[in-house]
């Protein structure tokens, strides 16, 4: 099982930055790829960013290509978010997902995914 809380979310000017991390307990975090999603009010859940266990490898949506990216330190059990040059259209609930035992590579969609945390809020002003 694991547990995956997310923080760093707030409101922000159009053009800021924010990171976002996700802290993760459980013994299963180890080996699995981790991945963010986000979800505006009256859409669905899309993909933001994903990373492997290792850290060496990760893949992002291309709506947030260049401004976004996700890291990991596995020491701290911890995921992140750097986002910069953000827009009022990154608007959203975002939230940490996690694979399951020993799927370690990249996942793009929630049902790969078998963790979720709760979510944290988002605002960009324009």
């Amino acid at each position: 099982q694991v547990q995956l809380v997310e923080s760093g979310g707030g409101l922000v000017q159009a053009g800021g930055s924010l990171r976002l991390s996700c802290a993760a307990s459980g013994r299963t975090f180890s080996g699995v790829a981790m991945g963010w999603f986000r979800q505006a009010p009256g859409k669905e859940r899309e993909f933001v960013a994903t990373i492997t266990f290792s850290g060496r490898y990760t893949d992002s949506a291309d709506s947030v290509k260049g401004r976004f990216a996700i890291s990991r330190d596995n020491s701290k059990n911890t995921v992140y978010l750097q986002m910069s040059s953000l827009t009022p259209e990154d608007t959203a609930v975002y939230y940490c997902a996690a694979r399951n035992a020993g799927q370690s590579g990249l996942a793009v969609t929630t049902r790969e995914y078998a963790y979720w945390g709760q979510g944290t809020q988002v605002t960009v002003s324009s």
